[in-house]
């Protein structure tokens, strides 16, 4: 699915190519100047806190900015700590994104638009590097289109998935994306729904409700038998039932580390493959979780995005082999 329609953000307006600054090795890095309009409501806000909104920047890379001579008002350079009086414009020369390594394999692309993208993430690769030139998806996925966030020519991540879970993985292009979609999960806008092979028998329909945090017994692994303010929240369909295990639907409310494999496992029904708190499978060789369906809503213009991803052929197979 590919959709690259979408409205041009009004925060700030883009001039093109504002100059060009010599880099190191005296090399000519081109840079894009932005003029952004500040609205009378801004009056008395400090100029950085007011770029962090405007541009969903961190903060740390605003500050550099104004301290760099980037950010002008009437032509002049500012100081970090400028008060705002509501009415003016900013210019800001924004140097082009560092390149990153882009190491990785193919990614299938699901969807795509100037703003985000959603990919199919495979089983066994990690979604960051675990060290320098490791492949990962941020990687794989460096190589499909233009990004720029955080100083980066890398994607921004508003949410992530464990190394041996496939599927549907969304990516921000930008800075402001990256702001709106992380906004949107903590909203709750966004939908995940996930595809599982689990042990028991659960009923047809049913949901988990609990607290949420690290084991006590062991600080790497996650718990719902512990007295927490966090709360974990999913529900679940049984979409079919096999020989010796189920194939659930699970929606998540919440998004904890770990959550399905957790929850599901101290209710009774572990995930199979699942070597930390599932039970182990002849027919899967890791746990069987897979990110089927995504809907989010558009940062350009809120519209919906619904997602799928296909099955993984060793997920299918498995599924086969149980229902055979």
């Amino acid at each position: 699915m590919r959709d690259t329609a979408g409205a041009p953000n009004r925060a700030a307006r883009r001039e093109g190519v504002g100059g060009r600054r010599r880099g190191r090795r005296g090399r000519i890095r081109a840079v894009t100047r932005e003029i952004l309009e500040v609205p009378r409501t801004a009056a008395g806000e400090r100029l950085d806190r007011h770029l962090v909104r405007a541009l969903g920047l961190p903060l740390e890379r605003t500050r550099a900015l104004v301290q760099a001579g980037r950010v002008r008002i009437r032509g002049k350079t500012c100081a970090i700590q400028r008060r705002l009086f509501g009415g003016e414009r900013i210019e800001l020369d924004r140097p082009p994104p560092r390149a990153q390594p882009a190491e990785g394999p193919p990614l299938e692309l699901l969807y795509d638009d100037p703003d985000c993208l959603v990919v199919a993430k495979p089983v066994g690769l990690a979604v960051e590097p675990s060290r320098p030139g490791a492949p990962s998806v941020v990687g794989s996925a460096s190589r499909l289109g233009k990004f720029d966030v955080d100083g980066r020519a890398a994607p921004g991540l508003p949410h992530r998935l464990d190394r041996d879970t496939s599927g549907a993985l969304l990516l921000a292009r930008h800075d402001r994306a990256l702001v709106a979609l992380r906004g949107a999960f903590e909203a709750g806008a966004i939908e995940k729904e996930y595809l599982v092979l689990a042990a028991g028998a659960p009923p047809d329909r049913g949901a988990l409700d609990t607290p949420y945090g690290r084991s006590p017994a062991d600080p790497r692994k996650f718990t719902t038998r512990v007295a927490s303010a966090r709360r974990a929240r999913l529900a679940f369909t049984v979409e079919r039932r096999l020989a010796g295990a189920v194939l659930l639907r699970v929606a998540l409310d919440t998004g904890r580390t770990h959550q399905i494999r957790v929850q599901l496992a101290e209710a009774g029904y572990p995930v199979l493959g699942d070597e930390i708190y599932g039970v182990p499978s002849q027919t899967i060789a890791r746990q069987a979780l897979h990110a089927e369906r995504l809907a989010f809503p558009r940062p350009s213009d809120g519209s919906r995005v619904e997602v799928r991803a296909p099955l993984p052929q060793d997920l299918a197979r498995a599924i086969e082999l149980l229902g055979g």
